[in-house]
């Protein structure tokens, strides 16, 4: 049976967004991947990693895919729903998760690490970064880019700068914080929304594309939008991303 506006709306609406997993979405939205496979590549550093830092890491999903581990794993995140996945999820691993609030300073020594990882992070605080990390060490990173997803941000609240992200500005941070760049790759990604469900859930979970978004606030833009799918079928966005890697100078890790 084909369910109603309202059927998809309160589904949408109460269906938890914990943690980066967005199965729910199967089926009803679709989004590109980029060529470079990050976790392929992240699983091939961590397996020559002593010790390893991974910053923001949601539910611990990307981790706990990994065939292995370095024998030092650590994981940093700062929402409570998302710590108690990362911990069911990385302690039978032998990982540590630590409660960590996005904010700097990180709360570990300087130059423990040899492998500081993050995968689409808020911020990235290069500073500290390149202090945790053993001379030679490495962060290796998938980010946002500029520009992502903003026809569904432009529906929603209209013109916006969406140039913050840029691939070259994370590049200039990373130098000036006494790092080489060894690999910056971008490319933009066709996203569809199927139903108004799965817009719904992804501006929940992802709330920085919509900021403050609500049912409530939105409801008249979010009808029109149902019925726009509805007659001309999905809603289609294109999201940024890009891949750095970034070796910190002073030779590498012993």
């Amino acid at each position: 049976m084909r369910r109603t506006y309202d059927d998809l709306v309160r589904e949408a609406e109460t269906v938890s967004v914990d943690g980066w997993d967005f199965s729910w979405l199967d089926g009803r939205a679709t989004e590109e991947r980029p060529s470079w496979g990050y976790s392929r590549l992240l699983g091939e550093r961590m397996a020559g990693a002593r010790a390893a830092l991974d910053l923001q890491t949601g539910g611990g999903e990307i981790l706990a895919a990994l065939p292995t581990l370095a024998p030092v794993t650590v994981a940093t995140e700062s929402w409570p729903p998302n710590l108690r996945l990362a911990a069911s999820r990385l302690r039978p691993r032998g990982a540590w998760v630590v409660a960590d609030d996005d904010e700097p300073r990180l709360p570990f020594g300087t130059g423990v690490f040899d492998l500081v990882t993050s995968r689409h992070p808020v911020a990235t605080w290069w500073e500290e970064i390149a202090r945790v990390l053993r001379p030679g060490g490495t962060y290796f990173s998938q980010q946002v880019g500029p520009w992502s997803v903003t026809e569904l941000t432009g529906y929603f609240i209209g013109p916006h700068d969406g140039s913050s992200r840029d691939p070259e500005q994370a590049r200039a941070a990373a130098e000036s914080a006494g790092f080489e760049v060894v690999d910056l790759r971008s490319e933009r990604l066709r996203m569809e929304f199927r139903d108004i469900g799965a817009v719904i859930y992804f501006l929940r979970k992802v709330i920085w594309i919509v900021p403050g978004f609500s049912v409530e606030r939105y409801r008249d833009k979010l009808r029109a939008l149902h019925e726009r799918i509805e007659a001309e079928g999905p809603f289609v966005a294109r999201s940024a991303r890009f891949l750095i890697e970034a070796r910190r100078y002073g030779g590498r890790p012993a």
